[in-house]
């Protein structure tokens, strides 16, 4: 099997001696190596024998000693020696130092470099190295009882980030949805956001620079028709129940506060006048990652492609028998090679965004009779959105916020050049660009919390575009359900998996 050596990257060889045997690995190029009474000898083609502070060097085919070169019976003098090239001598000093870095009181160099391979066990494997994934390996450390207690594994297929969707995110927060729930998400990621450079609490680094997220306190505006006003309305009395600083607002209201809106059609708005607006998503990003590199999570570029799993027997109260599985194993395919490398684990954290549907397909879930809870699939799939960049040079000034309405068209002003973002195409577009939402076509909302059947599989995902928002708060009530075995900060209950199976959408309808 490929991409699977011994720690150190050499085969095991049996040291004995003081009257115990123990095992342990030594290497060379694939040779494996017995010492037996000071001497060190492998048992059919090399010879390295000790011999005060001078050492032969003998294989098959010759000697490599202080006198020369031998092949056979013939041996290089000194001066003959002299003659070789100095790229020949170079090999025979780095064959010598190869040989004698595995003696005993040397330090050896791997033969075989193993740094770019992830580790062959991790208490828990996070799939996705997004800003979804990364919250919940920092919460994951930050919340363990012990520093140093949980190793934690984050897999990623593209650290450039290129075509991550965290990076071409046009970065809004906002309270105003539909459920409490998703607006407690975002007043808790809020407030992470507002003190993420406090050095005790959140992502700053030691003698690193602040985190600069360019916040723009600038709000959200979203209009509404005379057909769903009602909505917005009810909607906005939540919101506020909930904490959020939002106001209702009336056409005319409209006009003496943005005159440069043209108010023909909207019957009702409601605008965000705290804590709402957008940010870097970029800066989150790395931010994110730094500070989970410096709490010991480590990191891997490749791709996911088996779960190994056990398997267990199960009976309801009714009698019907279940199979329970748990992942034992995940098999990580280096980038550009058909190397991989299994990595024995405790939990998988599925936060594979747009793929997390398939991530779950190779766990087996969604594989048994339709209409059972084998048989139910994650339903995330990759929903592509367009973002699209324009210049107005007559356009609105630092006070416009996100403005967006029902049927999801929004735009807002992207730095101090009158340039903006956003969702339709207008007549004149200076560049464009396409991510991806890890878009649920159940209820538009996010899974979070373990799957049922495949016990340690846990999911952050199938937010359909606001998992950028509330990263923070999903990346912590991961962790607490990994770590607790509940949600604590935030009762998050209704985003577990198993509303796919009984049919109970937990419907967001304000998505953008």
């Amino acid at each position: 099997m490929l991409g699977r050596p011994m720690a150190g990257g050499g085969r095991s060889g049996r040291v004995s001696g003081g009257g115990h045997e123990e095992t342990a690995p030594y290497s060379v190029q694939g040779w494996g190596l017995e010492k037996t009474a000071g001497q060190w000898a492998r048992s059919s083609q090399l010879t390295v024998a000790r011999d005060g502070d001078d050492r032969d060097f003998r294989t098959k085919e010759g000697t490599l000693g202080s006198e020369g070169l031998c092949f056979g019976g013939l041996c290089s003098s000194a001066p003959a020696r002299a003659s070789y090239s100095r790229g020949w001598d170079g090999k025979v000093s780095k064959i010598k130092k190869t040989i004698q870095s595995i003696l005993p009181g040397k330090t050896r160099d791997s033969l075989y470099n193993t740094s770019h391979l992830p580790p062959e066990h991790s208490d828990v494997v996070i799939v996705g190295g997004g800003v979804l994934g990364l919250s919940v390996a920092f919460w994951l450390k930050k919340l363990e009882k012990k520093q140093g207690a949980i190793r934690v594994l984050v897999v990623d297929r593209d650290y450039t980030y290129s075509k991550a969707s965290t990076g071409l995110s046009v970065g809004g927060i906002r309270q105003q949805f539909s459920l409490p729930e998703n607006v407690q998400l975002s007043l808790f990621s809020i407030n992470f956001l507002r003190n993420i450079n406090v050095h005790a609490e959140y992502l700053a680094v030691v003698d690193a620079p602040p985190l600069d997220l360019q916040f723009s306190p600038s709000g959200y505006l979203l209009l509404a028709s005379e057909k769903d006003a009602a909505t917005l309305e009810k909607n906005v009395r939540m919101q506020r129940q909930e904490g959020a600083k939002v106001c209702l607002m009336s056409p005319e209201q409209l006009r003496n506060k943005f005159p440069w809106i043209n108010t023909e059609g909207v019957a009702l708005a409601s605008y965000g006048m705290e804590d709402e607006g957008w940010f870097d998503p970029w800066s989150l990003l790395q931010g994110l990652r730094r500070k989970a590199q410096s709490m010991g999570v480590l990191f891997c570029q490749g791709e996911v492609t088996r779960f190994v799993t056990s398997s267990s027997r199960m009976e309801t109260s009714s009698g019907e028998q279940m199979i329970l599985k748990r992942i034992c194993e995940v098999h990580v395919k280096m980038n550009h090679s058909l190397e991989y490398q299994p990595v024995e684990c405790a939990i998988v954290i599925n936060a594979g965004g747009a793929w997390s549907g398939q991530i779950a397909e190779l766990a087996g879930i969604g594989k048994g009779p339709p209409g059972t809870l084998e048989g139910t699939k994650l339903p995330v799939e990759p929903r592509k959105r367009y973002v699209y960049l324009w210049h107005c040079p007559q356009g609105p000034g630092l006070e416009a916020p996100l403005v967006t309405n029902t049927n999801g068209v929004y735009f807002r002003r992207e730095g101090l050049g009158n340039n903006y973002l956003g969702g339709r195409n207008p007549t004149e577009v200076r560049s464009a660009w396409a991510g991806y939402y890890d878009y649920n076509t159940f209820d538009q909302n996010g899974v979070v919390g373990p799957h049922p059947l495949v016990v340690n599989m846990y999911f952050a995902t199938g937010f359909s575009g606001h998992g950028l928002q509330h990263a923070p708060a999903v990346g912590r009530a991961v962790a607490e359900m990994v770590l607790e075995g509940h949600f604590q900060t935030i009762n998050m209950s209704p985003f577990l998996f198993s509303r796919f199976y009984l049919g109970e959408k937990f419907q967001e309808c304000n998505i953008i």
